[in-house]
C-alpha cells in the first residue's frame, strides 16, 4: 500500500496522495508499537513493577498520537504553500491507488475493532487507520472534482481536511492517556457522588483519603480511608464487602484498598467531610527536631 501511495502521488503530483503514503509510514510504526505494548502488558507484574506492564499502551498511545499531531502540522505547512503556488495535478492516478489503501485498510480495522476497540492503545492504532479510510475517500473524490472542472485547489484542500481530522482525533488520545498518566479520575466518574454512595453503605460513618484513578484503559483503581462504627472484625468485614460490592456493581472498580478505622484513629489532619486528607505537605504534622536528627 505504501509503494503503491508513493508511485501514484509523485505520477499524480498529488500532496493528498503523498501525505497519504506519509500517513502509512506512521501506520506501520502505529501498529507496530500497538503489537509491541499489547505484548509487555501480558507481562505478570513483578517486586519492582507491581502494576505489571499495562501502561506500555498508555505510552505507546500518546507516542502514536504526537505523531500524528506533528504529521498533521506537516501536511499544513505543505497544504498551504500548495495554496499560494498551485502545482499540476494528474487527476486519474487518484483513484486505483486509494482504493488499494480503503480495502487493506477495512481489514486492518475489523481486526483490530474485533480484538479490544476499548483498549487506547488499539484506539490509537485504529485511529491511524481509519484516518486513511476517510483520506483515501476523500482524494477519489478530489480526483472526480479535478477532473471534471479542473480545479487544482482541491488538492491542497483535501490534504488540509485530512491534516485536520488527524490532529483532532489524535488529541482526543492525547487528552485521555494524559488523564490516565497524571492518575486523574475515570471520565464521566463523580468522585462525590461516589463518596456518597460509600457512605449510604450501612455502618460508614466517613470516608476520606479518597483516589481514583486509572491504571490502564479499563483498569479503574480505587484507595482511601473510612472511618466505621466500632465493631467485632466480623462487622468490619460484611462492611467491606459491601462496599467493594457496591464499587464493583456501579462503578466497575475492582481494585479497592479501604482502610478501615474508628473515629479515635482518625488522622489528625483530616476535618470534617473533606474526601481527602494529608495531601498538602504544609498541613503533615512536623517531626520533632530530634526525630528529624534520629
Amino acid at each position: 500500500m505504501l509503494l503503491s501511495q508513493l508511485v501514484g502521488g509523485l505520477l499524480a503530483n498529488s500532496l493528498a496522495l503523498l501525505s497519504e503514503a506519509g500517513h502509512v509510514v506512521t501506520d506501520l510504526f502505529a501498529l507496530g508499537l500497538a503489537w509491541f505494548a499489547a505484548v509487555q502488558a501480558e507481562r505478570p507484574a513483578n517486586a519492582r513493577r507491581t502494576f505489571g506492564y499495562h501502561r506500555v499502551g498508555i505510552l505507546a498511545a500518546l507516542i502514536n498520537a504526537v505523531t500524528l499531531i506533528a504529521i498533521a502540522v506537516g501536511i499544513l505547512i505543505e497544504a498551504v504553500g500548495r495554496l499560494r503556488h498551485p502545482a499540476e495535478v494528474q487527476p486519474l492516478a487518484m483513484f486505483v491507488t486509494p482504493l488499494i489503501a480503503i480495502v487493506i485498510n477495512l481489514f486492518i480495522s475489523t481486526v483490530l475493532q474485533r480484538n479490544g476497540h476499548h483498549n487506547l492503545n488499539t484506539r490509537a492504532a485504529l485511529l491511524h487507520v481509519l484516518g486513511d479510510v476517510g483520506a483515501s475517500l476523500a482524494v477519489i473524490v478530489g480526483g472526480l472534482v479535478l477532473l471534471t472542472t479542473g480545479w487544482s485547489a482541491v488538492d491542497p484542500l483535501l490534504s488540509v481536511g485530512i491534516a485536520l481530522l488527524l490532529a483532532l482525533g489524535a488529541w482526543q488520545v492525547v487528552r485521555e492517556a494524559t488523564d490516565i498518566l497524571l492518575e486523574a479520575a475515570p471520565r464521566g466518574l463523580s468522585v462525590s457522588q461516589l463518596a456518597h454512595d460509600m457512605l449510604q453503605v450501612e455502618g460508614v460513618r466517613e470516608v476520606h483519603d479518597l483516589h481514583v484513578w486509572t491504571i490502564a484503559s479499563g483498569m479503574p483503581a480505587l484507595a482511601c480511608h473510612a472511618t466505621i462504627e466500632d465493631g467485632t472484625p466480623a462487622r468490619s468485614a460484611s462492611i467491606r464487602y459491601a462496599l467493594t460490592q457496591m464499587l464493583t456493581e456501579k462503578y466497575h472498580i475492582d481494585h479497592a484498598t479501604i482502610q478501615f478505622e474508628s473515629e479515635k484513629d482518625r488522622q489528625s489532619c483530616c476535618h470534617g467531610q473533606s474526601l481527602y486528607c494529608c495531601l498538602d505537605p504544609s498541613r503533615r504534622p512536623r517531626q520533632s527536631q530530634a526525630t528529624a536528627e534520629e
